[in-house]
């Protein structure tokens, strides 16, 4: 029998948790539509005194769409409240640098940030790949030469697939698989469960590694469940994306799992919620 206060796993429940960070595809939402009552769950621990706030693997969409797409679910945010795998990549270049880039509108809002220039051709100082459906044999091959170039491919992350209401499709680590077969370079991977994610989020949202108050909640062990592992915080584990409700073996430690979001959050606060 689990000890009082602890959830269904046997260690203590995230009821008392000050700082929620929260995938957003197969978590929040599925290709834009919510899953189950994700905005109740977020008001709820809001209004218990939580904070919420967003970490995404996803770097096509830019900062202003993500906030857009909250906000049409029902949840206020603010840039603060977000990180992606985007910023992180562009982390990793300095001001005044030219990149070759294959992805979509969230990493070329988050290089221009950064004051990195992208360029289609000529010499670059990387090559940089996101999530991207205008990939075919071309991109392929420009960005493969970059890469090949400069001696620099930047990942933005490395997941195989993507969760949509219709199933899996192929997923940024897809298409850097190919770029990094096709080029020969050993790809830099910014995106969760990788270390520039990790230091962008302990600035972003103001928390030290091993925070007891901190957790963190997604749909894949392998990513969200091994940056939380590095991070020293707990995960809580949901079935509504990637990862199935029959698989039990995890490539990180999972303190808590429910059917989805709203499951968890009821789970988590028990009577208080």
């Amino acid at each position: 029998m689990n000890p009082p206060g602890s959830d269904r796993l046997g260690h203590p429940a995230f009821g008392a948790a000050l700082l929620w960070i929260v995938d957003l595809d197969g978590v929040i939402w599925l290709a834009g539509k919510p899953i189950g009552d994700a905005a109740g769950a977020v008001a709820t621990l809001r209004a218990h005194g939580a904070r919420v706030v967003f970490a995404t693997n996803n770097s096509a969409p830019t900062t202003d769409e993500l906030l857009a797409r909250l906000a049409r679910i029902g949840v206020e945010a603010s840039p603060d409240d977000l990180v992606s795998s985007a910023k992180a990549a562009a982390s990793l270049l300095e001001p005044g640098q030219s990149v070759k880039v294959l992805a979509e509108g969230g990493v070329l809002e988050a290089l221009d940030g950064r004051g990195v220039t992208a360029v289609n051709g000529g010499p670059v100082d990387a090559a940089i790949v996101g999530w991207c459906r205008e990939f075919d044999f071309d991109s392929l091959a420009a960005t493969a030469t970059a890469a090949r170039g400069s001696g620099r491919l930047i990942g933005t992350n490395e997941d195989p697939t993507h969760p949509t209401p219709t199933g899996l499709v192929p997923g940024s680590g897809a298409l850097l698989a190919a770029v990094a077969t096709a080029s020969g370079v050993t790809p830099e991977v910014a995106g969760k469960p990788h270390r520039p994610m990790a230091e962008l989020m302990l600035r972003t949202f103001a928390f030290e590694e091993g925070d007891p108050s901190v957790v963190m909640i997604g749909d894949q062990p392998r990513t969200d469940g091994r940056l939380a592992e590095r991070l020293r915080i707990r995960f809580g584990l949901v079935d509504s994306g990637v990862t199935p409700a029959g698989v039990d073996h995890f490539d990180a430690p999972v303190a808590t799992r429910a059917p989805d979001f709203a499951a968890l959050v009821r789970q988590s606060l028990g009577h208080r919620a």
